[in-house]
């Protein structure tokens, strides 16, 4: 199989597994028991955080894209950053709130009113 194919299964597997585990629940709640039962541990703050679980999902899978002793380490920090990509490109933009102008007797009192951003 072509490497860039390997890459991209590697990247995407990489990506799932570590969505998974971080952010859903999974089938049955099976994922949201194992994060209550790991708790406070250090396994548990790991399932809270995408990008450090990204590092020990990507290094068995970084097997699929080489063998070779050399390569392997810049093909797991690469495969966790690209999820790290992935993970970041689908996540729901950042809506920023501007103030509107105050008119008289509001006293300053922000709006919660959201204003295109331009």
């Amino acid at each position: 199989m072509d490497i860039w194919i390997r890459f991209v299964l590697a990247v995407l597997a990489t990506w799932r597994v570590t969505h998974l585990l971080a952010n859903e629940d999974g089938p049955a709640h099976l994922i949201a028991r194992l994060r209550l039962r790991l708790g406070e541990s250090i396994a548990g703050s790991l399932m809270d955080c995408f990008n450090c679980l990204s590092l020990w999902v990507a290094a068995p899978l970084a097997l699929v894209i080489t063998d070779e002793p050399v390569v392997w380490p810049a093909a797991w920090l690469a495969l966790s950053g690209a999820a790290c990509l992935l993970e970041r490109a689908s996540e729901k933009p950042l809506l920023v709130e501007h103030p509107l102008p105050a008119s008289e007797g509001d006293d300053d009192v922000l709006r919660p009113t959201t204003i295109p951003h331009a």
